[in-house]
C-alpha cells in the first residue's frame, strides 16, 4: 500500500525541509513526497536533488497560482492509495504509515481516516506566547474521552457539515487531520477539483464528510499543525490578515462572489471565504443533500466581528466599520445598534477587551475547547517529532498538563 504526502510550498526551505524529514524518518517506506513548489525565489528543486531520493518529486509551477490551484496540482502528480496534505510547515508523527496501515487492513479499506493532532506553535509567533507551545486536540467531541478508533456514523457526519453550513466550527477542517483514499478522491471527480474555492481545506474536508459511507476516527494525534512564521496563522493571530491572504493568493470563484453580492459584508475575510467555501459545497452536492447556508448567521459574525476590531481599535477597524454601516439592513442597524457602538469607543480599556471578547463568544463560531498542553521545549517541529511518541501520550482530558515521553 501506497502513500503519497502533498507538501506544497513557497519560500520555506527551511521548513520545508522539517516537513519532509518527519516523512523520511518513517518505520514504513512505501510512500511519496509530491513537492509543489509554487514559483519560489529559493532553490527548493537544488534542495530536493541533493536528497537523491527517488521518493521525494519535485514540481514547479510557471508562475505565483492560488493556493487552490497548486494543491490539486499536488493531488494530480501523486498516484498513491491514500493521500495526506500537508503545510510545509506541518509533520506526521513517528509511525504514522506504520499505524494507519494496520488500521486499513484492519478495518477493511475506510473512505477516509480523520485522526487527532497536535497543535505546534513556534517561538515568538503567537502574541503574548513567545516560548510557543505544543498542544493536542483531544478536547474536540470526536475525540473527547475515546481510546480507540471507531466509525463515524453517517448521519453523525451529515450533522457535522450542517454546523459547518451554520458557521459552527464542530470538527476541525485542515486537511493535515484526514487520510482520503483514493477511491473517494476519484468518485468526486464529477463534482470537478477535488480542492475548490479560496479556502480549499474548509470546502474539502466538509465534502468527504458528505460523501464518504465509510470514515474512521482515530483518538490518536498521529499529525503536528505547524504555526510558524510567515504562514497564514501567524498572520492571522497577528492581525495582519490581509497579508495572510496575499500569502496563500487567495482568489475567489468570480461568480459565485456575483451570486452572493447581496450577502458578503465587509470585515473578517476569514468569515467570507467561509461563506464562499460552503456555497460551493451546496452548489456541487444540493441535489443529493438537503443543504442551506445559513446567510444569516454569516452576517452576524461578520458584524460581531468588525464591531470587535472597532471596539479594540484593530487596524483598519475604524475604515471596515464605516464600510459596514453602508452594507447592513436598516433591520441589522437598528437590532445591532449600530449607531450607538461608537459610543463604546470612550470606554476604559479593559471594559472594551471585556466587550469585545464577549461579542466573539456570542457568535459561537470557533467554539472555545480547552487543548491540553504538552510540556517541553520544542524549538522546532523536528523536535515534536523526535521527543513525542503519539504511542505513549496519554490523553487524560482531565489533565491540563500532558506528560511528554519520549
Amino acid at each position: 500500500m501506497k502513500f503519497s504526502v502533498l507538501l506544497p510550498t513557497r519560500n520555506r526551505k527551511e521548513l520545508l525541509a522539517r516537513a519532509i524529514e518527519t516523512v523520511r524518518r518513517q518505520d514504513y517506506d512505501d510512500w511519496e513526497i509530491i513537492v509543489s513548489d509554487n514559483f519560489s525565489d529559493e532553490d527548493i528543486s537544488g534542495y530536493v536533488s541533493s536528497l537523491s531520493d527517488t521518493r521525494i518529486k519535485y514540481f514547479r509551477t510557471e508562475s505565483f497560482v492560488p493556493v487552490t490551484e497548486n494543491w490539486n496540482n499536488a493531488l494530480n502528480k501523486s498516484d498513491g492509495d491514500y493521500i495526506i496534505m500537508l503545510g510545509d510547515d506541518d509533520g506526521i508523527m513517528k509511525g504514522y504509515f506504520s499505524t494507519l496501515y494496520d488500521l486499513i487492513k484492519k478495518f477493511n479499506t475506510p473512505d477516509f481516516i480523520y485522526t487527532n493532532a497536535f497543535l505546534y506553535a513556534y517561538p515568538s509567533v503567537m502574541p503574548g506566547i513567545p516560548e510557543g507551545f505544543l498542544r493536542t486536540y483531544s478536547h474536540r467531541s470526536l475525540f473527547h474521552r475515546v481510546k480507540d478508533p471507531y466509525w463515524l456514523e453517517r448521519e453523525n457526519a451529515i450533522k457535522l457539515v450542517k454546523y459547518s453550513l451554520d458557521f459552527k466550527v464542530m470538527f476541525d477542517f485542515n486537511m493535515q487531520f484526514s487520510l482520503v483514499s483514493r477511491k473517494l478522491i476519484n468518485d468526486m471527480k464529477k463534482y470537478g477539483d477535488f480542492y475548490q474555492s479560496p479556502y480549499p481545506d474548509y470546502y474539502a474536508s466538509n465534502a468527504i464528510m458528505l460523501k464518504a459511507q465509510r470514515i474512521l476516527v482515530v483518538p490518536q494525534p498521529l499529525v503536528t499543525i505547524g504555526i510558524s512564521p510567515k504562514s497564514f496563522g501567524f498572520y492571522y493571530f497577528n492581525d495582519e490578515e490581509v497579508g495572510g491572504n496575499a500569502f496563500l493568493k487567495n482568489i475567489p470563484d468570480p461568480l459565485v462572489v456575483n451570486n452572493l453580492v447581496n450577502v458578503i459584508l465587509p470585515g473578517s475575510e476569514m468569515n467570507t471565504s467561509w461563506l464562499i467555501s460552503m456555497e460551493t459545497l451546496v452548489k456541487n452536492l444540493v441535489s443529493e443533500f438537503d443543504l442551506k447556508v445559513s446567510y444569516k448567521r454569516y452576517r452576524l459574525i461578520q458584524i460581531c466581528s468588525v464591531y470587535s476590531a472597532f471596539i479594540l481599535s484593530s487596524k483598519n477597524g475604524r475604515e471596515i466599520f464605516n464600510d459596514l454601516k453602508n452594507k447592513v439592513s436598516f433591520y441589522e442597524s437598528v437590532k445591532f445598534g449600530l449607531f450607538l457602538f461608537p459610543l463604546v469607543r470612550v470606554l476604559p480599556a479593559r471594559y472594551r477587551n471585556f466587550l469585545a471578547h464577549k461579542l466573539i463568544n456570542l457568535v459561537d463560531s470557533h467554539p472555545n475547547i480547552f487543548m491540553p498542553k504538552v510540556e517541553g521545549e520544542f524549538k522546532t517541529i523536528l523536535d515534536v517529532f523526535n521527543q513525542v511518541n503519539p504511542q505513549h501520550v496519554m490523553l487524560d482530558t482531565c489533565n491540563e498538563n500532558i506528560s511528554n515521553i519520549g
